[in-house]
């Protein structure tokens, strides 16, 4: 029931991306996604150069002054790279900024006869998600002990760790429209394991470079569609 539940969520999200509406706001998520882990690797790039300077001095090798080059050259791939350790707290920062917009365009078209959700205040917002990141932030460092003791099962905690943290913000950002916070944890609660497998469909891809650029915008949506679906489960997609 959960797996049948979460998948038909996804595939009501995939099937709006040529809505205009939604389509708008996957643009505008995509484009600031890439933009913040462009800025992410221009000063990963940018500590290295200033910590190591355009040349180093290598054991066997004495000075290598070419390092800067390839450093340059190799941009887009390090970019690429950071994006699978960086689409984590990224995803959470898209999902806070556009989940009312994504759950607005959801509902047009999914479901009409609701009325107009309760908007949530920008200084709430801001307060969410600069807390919710430092939680995000924290269980990661704390969780590379685990990769290191693990490292055959690293990816698996990785997307099991996420999933559970993403899932829930997801989740309560979605039903906090409709419900309230405080009753957006209690159904939450009710429905944790649901939740907790959608994040970690979700956390999944996050980890494959470029697809991960349309997640966030996705996750919004599919747990619009997973809200309505355990607050109203007679209520079908439009």
């Amino acid at each position: 029931m959960a797996l049948g539940l979460i998948f038909r969520s996804f595939s009501s999200a995939l099937g709006q991306m040529t809505d205009t509406r939604f389509l708008r706001v996957l643009i505008m998520g995509v484009a600031l996604t890439f933009a913040l882990l462009v800025g992410a690797s221009s000063g990963v790039l940018w500590l290295v150069h200033a910590l190591i300077g355009p040349a180093v001095d290598l054991p066997f090798l004495g000075e290598v002054t070419w390092l800067d080059d390839l450093l340059s050259g190799a941009s887009l791939l390090l970019m690429l790279g950071l994006s699978v350790f960086l689409m984590v707290p990224v995803a959470s920062a898209i999902t806070s900024l556009f989940l009312d917009d994504v759950a607005q365009a959801v509902e047009a078209q999914h479901y009409p006869h609701l009325p107009p959700a309760a908007s949530v205040s920008f200084a709430d917002g801001l307060r969410d998600t600069l807390s919710f990141l430092g939680v995000l932030i924290c269980a990661n460092l704390l969780a590379l002990v685990l990769y290191l003791i693990f490292a055959p099962f690293a990816l698996l905690i990785f997307w099991t760790l996420n999933g559970f943290l993403l899932g829930r913000e997801y989740f309560t950002l979605a039903a906090s429209r409709r419900l309230g916070r405080a009753e957006a944890k209690r159904l939450r609660s009710k429905y944790i394991g649901t939740i907790w497998l959608a994040g970690i469909l979700m956390a999944a891809p996050l980890s494959i470079p470029l697809v991960n650029l349309f997640i966030p915008i996705l996750g919004a949506a599919t747990f619009t569609h997973l809200f309505h679906g355990v607050h109203s489960p007679q209520a079908t997609s439009g």
